[in-house]
């Protein structure tokens, strides 16, 4: 139960990071391009996260894909 709360924590974490990205880009003054290469940054670094989260999940048994044809 704690893998699927931390898959769904990081989730939420990317698309935190995605908004601020775009609220830098759209503001667009000077030296927020710093701003969003950190929030890109931050949302790469999540999804690799996010990737050994399922990962782990799928490994462990704790979550299972489902038959998909």
């Amino acid at each position: 139960m704690l893998i699927k709360i931390l898959i769904v924590a990081v989730l939420f974490a990317i698309v935190l990071s995605l908004a601020s990205g775009l609220f830098h880009l759209v503001k667009d003054t000077e030296g927020q391009s710093k701003k969003m290469v950190n929030a890109l940054t931050v949302r790469i670094a999540l999804s690799v996260a996010l990737f050994i989260l399922l990962f782990i999940g799928w490994y462990a048994g704790l979550i299972t894909p489902h038959n998909v044809r």
